[in-house]
């Protein structure tokens, strides 16, 4: 999960980095195609048809579906919004996952978990600050494409332990593919030289990698232990917002992250503590 945190930032930065002269539809398009060519050269040869293989075909199409809205939400409006600042928002995901996973998974929330809810809620309110510039139409695609964030997680969770973490991936990138495939045409800008179409096809790399590492962890480890870890993609944001953009997150930014990260931690390790006997 690490390692995936690590990953995303730098795939963010240069989403953003290439939306200043493609439409964000080609940049979702090269991002997943990317992913899924990655996939299929790696894993093919050493699973075989087995790659293709799963228990949860329609969990694996709600995984592909929720996994793309949230990329394409989240791409759409990278563009407008600082790179620390979007995941500032996007830490809600974590949050979201416990008040969705009631009406999905049919876990209980408790009023603990519904009090964090509530706070992760208001440090999200602090970052965009309604009526101020940072409240405009990207803050609250960030907010959407958090919360298909979250059912994605909700659906991984149901396929963890029955398909292949490669099969997952696979799964997330192939129906994206196909969707985006009929998108593109009507946006499609060629690539102006060699290196911007390396980057965009590296985007596959870091995202392809990045969730293959969540799927792993999926299998390894309780959600409630690994979602945490999504906090530490912040100090990867700020770096690259500084070094791609000169991007420095405001006072509001630090405190409305602080407050949804502590938000997190609390379900968190309410989730850990054992039970009295």
């Amino acid at each position: 999960m690490g390692i995936a945190c690590a990953l995303f930032p730098i795939m963010n930065g240069l989403v953003k980095l290439l939306s200043a002269s493609y439409h964000f539809e080609e940049v979702v398009w090269a991002r997943v195609v990317s992913h899924l060519v990655l996939i299929v050269l790696i894993f093919l040869p050493r699973r075989g048809w087995a790659l293709f293989r799963t228990r949860q075909p329609i969990s694996q199409f709600i995984c592909s579906m929720t996994l793309l809205a949230s990329t394409f939400f989240f791409f759409g409006a990278v563009k407008y919004v600082g790179v620390a600042e979007a995941i500032a928002i996007s830490f809600i995901a974590p949050l979201a996952v416990v008040f969705l996973a009631w009406p999905l998974l049919g876990e209980r929330i408790t009023a603990m978990r519904l009090a964090a809810v509530a706070v992760g809620f208001t440090g999200v309110l602090i970052v965009i600050r309604p009526g101020s510039s940072v409240f405009q139409w990207a803050s609250l695609m960030i907010v959407a494409s958090a919360i298909a964030y979250a059912i994605y997680q909700i659906f991984i969770r149901r396929v963890a332990g029955l398909d292949h973490p490669s099969t997952t991936v696979f799964y997330s990138a192939f129906g994206s593919t196909i969707v985006m495939s009929l998108v593109v045409p009507f946006v499609w800008r060629t690539p102006d030289n060699l290196k911007d179409a390396l980057l965009l096809s590296s985007l596959g790399l870091f995202g392809g990698i990045g969730h293959y590492c969540v799927a792993r962890a999926m299998t390894y480890a309780p959600a409630n232990f690994i979602a945490p870890f999504n906090y530490t993609q912040m100090i990867g944001s700020v770096i690259v917002g500084y070094m791609l953009f000169d991007e420095i997150p405001d006072l509001y930014t630090w405190i409305g992250s602080a407050v949804i990260i502590a938000a997190g931690l609390m379900v968190g390790l309410r989730s850990r503590a054992k039970p009295k006997t």
